[in-house]
């Protein structure tokens, strides 16, 4: 059994010689692709045109098998040849060949047992033209010889192969291409590529500055090595991209090639993140003017850091970033808390004219002593949140400003709130004071009466005018005068009348109690005691009995004078007197 050893690349490249060929010995060559695949065993090469190229099949397959003659081959190997328009599922023709294995290329065919066969053109025509393969448009066979209607192009990319030869293969087909083009003659331009038949040096280059990379991980000692190293990989780079990819180097060139150029961005993203903290460095050596400026150099800090914390601990460059990562960690977390700070006094600053809108709105509709304390109160918190503001914060000269637009209506509205207390105050102890002179004038106690009004007016006349209470003192100041004349008047009866009763107290008062007496608004009543009267009667008879004219003029005269007093308090009284004796017969009567 036959087995194919044919490499991915290699296919690849033998699809690019066979298409150059058409190009170069076929009229309107450049139109053709070719396509190349292996399946069981069975290599099939499928070639394909636009409808309306004219086409020589013979001659299109005689070069295809020219060129596959021309390639040395170990084993035998079954070879099918398809022609087909673009956009049609069938090919219109088809050969067969087998290679026989012949030793040396360039001194021998192999033979071949081939068969031409035309299919019949029973293809579709279609509305699109194809340029390339796809998998939309697969190869359907009619012939049941074609591996059971099997489509060499479908579900298939163009590089894929199923079977994977050992090492000791590797590169027979490319080498047995080489060779072939060489013989042809055709092929100058492909040869003359870099890294098809002389030495590869641009892949040398790479390989070893990739192991020098390897080796010397960490080794950067300075950003001006780094920027030699970003070069260097960027120039070894484009020196790979001129390796053609079907070369037998193509593929390992361009593996190189990406990782070198992965290398070379990391570098440079370092750099520039070395720049940024550089940048960001200098920037903090002046204080931020406002808290744009601190998320700009935020920002910085965080594109300096990103970057250098991706490099990987066996990077050239890690030893290097280290000690500056560890600055710009720090950099950034200073940052952080000048931003929370400034924030902070943002948000107070926000915060304190917010309460100052309040304060003045307030202030408009207050009519009560509470409406006013709230104003003081709400003015005083939109000051204390300003006044903390510090001198480095963005927020201090607004915060100075306010001050001193907020502080006067501070002050006055505190004014206006004590004043405003006072006058609660004094009108509160006016209402006091009132009220207890009325309790005092019912219960008949003038004097205290008197000491309470006076209090009560005194106190109604301290309200602060124009205060809330103004109006109200206003209008009990009339009221309290003349409850205050009233109870002066009754204090001033009121003493005339214990005066009255004082003088009555000590006229009728003696050994022998003389009288008993009743004083009000109507007048003075005097009842002599039956005592007195039957003592006076026992002198008057012992007097005369004895014939004593000194004890009866003596009787006689303290009777006048118990008129005579009694007369006065009537007089002072100014009320009506009238005596009776014991009996309650009236004996004496004055007017004043």
């Amino acid at each position: 059994m036959k087995k194919s050893t044919f490499l991915q690349e290699d296919l690849r490249f033998l699809a690019q010689v066979l298409q150059e060929q058409l190009r170069a010995e076929v009229p309107s060559g450049e139109f053709f692709r070719v396509k190349c695949v292996v399946k069981n065993d069975k290599m099939m090469i499928l070639t394909q045109h636009p409808q309306g190229v004219a086409t020589d099949t013979e001659e299109v397959f005689d070069l295809l098998t020219e060129v596959l003659l021309a390639i040395p081959s170990h084993q035998e190997q079954d070879v099918e040849l398809y022609l087909r328009i673009a956009g049609v599922k069938l090919p219109y023709a088809k050969r067969s060949l087998t290679v026989v294995p012949n030793g040396n290329m360039a001194s021998s065919t192999p033979s071949i047992a081939a068969d031409f066969v035309e299919v019949p053109e029973e293809t579709p025509q279609t509305t699109e033209q194809e340029t390339d393969f796809s998998a939309t448009s697969p190869l359907i066979f009619a012939d049941d010889a074609l591996v059971e209607n099997y489509d060499p192009m479908a579900d298939m990319p163009e590089t894929s192969v199923t079977y994977n030869p050992p090492g000791k293969y590797r590169g027979i087909l490319g080498a047995g291409i080489l060779a072939l083009v060489v013989l042809m003659g055709t092929g100058t331009y492909l040869l003359t590529r870099p890294c098809v038949l002389s030495g590869c040096k641009q892949l040398q280059d790479a390989q070893e500055l990739q192991r020098q990379l390897q080796q010397k991980s960490g080794s950067l000692k300075s950003e001006k090595e780094l920027s030699g190293l970003e070069k260097r990989l960027t120039e070894v780079g484009e020196e790979l991209k001129v390796i053609p990819a079907w070369s037998p180097s193509g593929g390992e060139a361009a593996t190189l090639a990406a990782n070198l150029s992965e290398q070379a961005q990391i570098i440079n993203q370092v750099q520039q993140a070395l720049k940024a903290g550089s940048v960001a460095i200098e920037k903090s050596q002046a204080p931020a003017k406002n808290l744009q400026d601190l998320q700009s150099r935020q920002q910085m800090w965080r594109q300096a850091i990103a970057p250098l914390e991706a490099v990987k601990p066996n990077s050239p460059a890690y030893d290097l970033i280290q000690p500056k990562l560890a600055v710009y960690r720090v950099g950034l977390q200073a940052i952080n808390q000048q931003l929370q700070t400034e924030e902070r006094w943002l948000q107070k600053l926000a915060a304190a004219q917010k309460v100052a809108q309040a304060a003045t709105q307030r202030e408009g509709t207050a009519k009560t002593l509470q409406d006013w304390q709230r104003v003081q109160f709400t003015w005083q918190i939109a000051v204390n949140a300003l006044s903390p503001i510090p001198q480095t914060s963005s927020a201090y000269p607004e915060a100075q400003r306010l001050l001193t637009e907020y502080k006067p209506k501070l002050s006055v509205n505190r004014d206006r709130a004590t004043r405003e207390l006072l006058a609660a105050k004094t009108y509160n102890q006016a209402i006091s004071a009132a009220a207890q002179a009325r309790t005092y004038g019912e219960q008949k106690q003038w004097q205290k009466a008197v000491v309470y009004w006076n209090q009560a007016l005194t106190s109604i006349k301290q309200v602060t005018p124009g205060s809330i209470y103004a109006n109200q003192s206003q209008n009990l100041l009339d009221s309290y005068s003349t409850s205050l004349r009233q109870a002066e008047e009754q204090l001033q009866m009121a003493t005339v009348q214990q005066k009255n009763q004082t003088d009555l107290e000590k006229t009728c008062s003696g050994t022998v109690r003389i009288c008993n007496y009743t004083i009000d608004e109507r007048g003075i009543i005097v009842n002599i005691t039956p005592e007195y009267e039957q003592t006076l009667a026992a002198n008057i008879n012992a007097a005369k009995t004895q014939n004593d004219a000194t004890t009866f003029n003596s009787v006689t005269n303290h009777l006048q004078i118990l008129q005579q007093a009694l007369e006065v308090i009537s007089d002072n009284a100014n009320l009506p007197l009238v005596v009776y004796d014991a009996q309650g017969q009236q004996i004496h009567q004055h007017m004043p």
